[in-house]
């Protein structure tokens, strides 16, 4: 008899879990599926990063507790608005926001603005981020320290009292033949046209006969006009960071570099006519004959390439901001008629009836009340909100915060320049209030931010605040107009400056006298 037993020993195959189907990511994760969650677990750490390196800069300010992912407040800034502005400033005195993860600390009192202009040793002027792709990072108006105070010293020379007369004739005559054209236009078709456009085609036209003379071609100045709106979009305060084909950076760039071409010939010729004895007719000239000075002791040796980013500075100085000055001038002599007829009431003081002479300095000293018009103007509306730094390296701007180093750090002007207890009524436009030399206006001027402060203090101020002054003024003798209110006539657009969102809509017709 067999006693040997046959044991049957059960597969696992036999089993009814064998049945059971197993979800494929318990199992043994295949190559790609390892890459895949590789690279989620470091997007959400590099997420997670971003929101604790926001945090640690913010610290106790105001502002946003967590920032958008990458972005942060770019949806915001493609729109930006004076409301929006406002609420910021208003929520401290230093406040938050980050952009393409640029952090911005906005600084809204007088103090802390005067603070960061007057900090070179921390703090140095970028524009907006992408200003130095557009202007080029060797301008001068990035330099710092020595260099730019020699820089300076140089540029100064441009706007001595001398230069400006020289100017103030091409300015004058520019001015009364764009007037004609303007009203040629409106006797063709009466109705209120925006001013915005033909105001900046004019301010392009005179800064570049001042600047350039004879020595940029038609051809030339209108190319610079034409392309020169693409570098006005492209200095808002945020855009996309980067030059790629199609963004407004990448147009802005060449923009800049078929002008810096003119200008490069201008400044050639412009030497070339100098050497031949010639008389000087514009800025280069001047520029060119004060280094020919023997009793000359600044730098005598500015190629063309370094005279053309001056010019070009000056144009990027000038073309936004004094149009926005210049635009805002009608708008509140048309808004505001009794101003307006004393304006006129000066200029038939000054001109003696005489329309067709041009101005002389002398005749701009003696119009005080235009001079305290531009001042107020300038003030209720200020081309410029804001004047973009960057830390160079950690800034204890306060006693309980620091700005880490490459953070965008901005100056506000507006809070000063409508502080109700420097200016009473602040939003009202009062010429008169600079005639009181013990008045709260005149007695702070610190609070008189419109060209900023310290090193980088607006080079230009009596040429800006002289173009805006003859413009207005000319206006004035020669013209009637008309403000046509829209819903959006009071609503600010901003594009780098200040502009009415209509344009600011005008009926012109030829100035009738009684």
């Amino acid at each position: 008899m067999d006693h040997s037993v046959s044991a049957k020993i059960p597969s696992s195959t036999d089993s009814p879990l064998s049945t059971i189907p197993i979800p494929s990511f318990l199992g043994a994760p295949s190559r790609g599926a390892t890459w895949l969650y590789t690279t989620l677990a470091i997007v959400f750490a590099l997420l997670a990063l971003e929101q604790s390196v926001y945090r640690y800069k913010k610290r106790h300010l105001p502002g946003a507790s967590w920032t958008i992912p990458v972005i942060g407040k770019f949806a915001d800034s493609l729109k930006p608005t004076l409301e929006n502005y406002k609420k910021q400033w208003d929520s401290g005195a230093l406040s938050v926001v980050s952009v393409f993860n640029i952090f911005i600390v906005m600084a809204s009192t007088n103090e802390y603005a005067r603070k960061i202009f007057n900090s070179p040793t921390h703090a140095e002027p970028c524009l907006t981020h992408s200003a130095k792709q557009i202007l080029r990072p060797d301008n001068w108006v990035f330099l710092n320290g020595k260099v730019h105070v020699e820089y300076r010293r140089v540029l100064n020379t441009l706007f001595t009292r001398k230069a400006l007369g020289m100017y103030l004739k091409i300015m004058d005559s520019i001015t009364r033949a764009h007037f004609a054209r303007w009203l040629d236009e409106a006797a063709k078709d009466p109705s209120p046209k925006p001013i915005m456009m033909v105001a900046r085609d004019l301010n392009m036209d005179t800064s570049l006969r001042v600047f350039c003379g004879s020595h940029i071609s038609e051809a030339a100045a209108k190319e610079i006009c034409d392309k020169y709106w693409s570098i006005t979009l492209a200095l808002e305060l945020v855009n996309f960071p980067f030059a790629v084909p199609g963004t407004k950076v990448y147009r802005a760039i060449k923009a800049r570099k078929a002008a810096l071409s003119h200008l490069e010939h201008a400044a050639a010729s412009s030497k070339r006519a100098m050497a031949s004895g010639a008389e000087p007719e514009c800025m280069l000239d001047h520029w060119v004959r004060t280094m020919q000075d023997p009793a000359y002791k600044g730098r005598r040796d500015f190629n063309d390439v370094e005279m053309a980013m001056v010019l070009f500075s000056f144009l990027f100085a000038s073309q936004d901001a004094m149009s926005s000055g210049l635009i805002y001038g009608f708008q509140h002599l048309a808004d505001h008629p009794e101003i307006l007829a004393k304006v006129r009431a000066e200029q038939e003081r000054v001109r003696s009836g005489n329309y067709e002479k041009p101005v002389t300095l002398e005749m701009m000293d003696d119009m005080p009340y235009l001079r305290a018009l531009v001042k107020e103007s300038l003030r209720v509306k200020p081309p410029v909100t804001m004047v973009p730094y960057r830390a160079t390296k950690a800034f204890p701007i306060s006693d309980d915060y620091t700005v880490p180093a490459g953070s965008m750090v901005i100056p506000s002007l507006y809070p000063s320049l409508h502080d109700p207890e420097v200016f009473p009524e602040p939003d009202k436009l009062i010429p008169e209030r600079w005639f009181d030399p013990e008045g709260s206006a005149n007695q702070n001027p610190r609070n008189y931010l419109v060209f900023g402060s310290g090193p980088h203090k607006c080079i230009g101020i009596e040429y800006a605040v002289m173009n805006i002054a003859l413009t207005l003024a000319d206006a004035a003798v020669l013209m009637d107009w008309e403000h046509h209110l829209t819903p959006t006539s009071d609503k600010v657009q901003i594009i780098a400056t200040l502009f009415p969102q209509d344009g600011c809509m005008l009926k012109l017709s030829p100035r009738q006298r009684a």
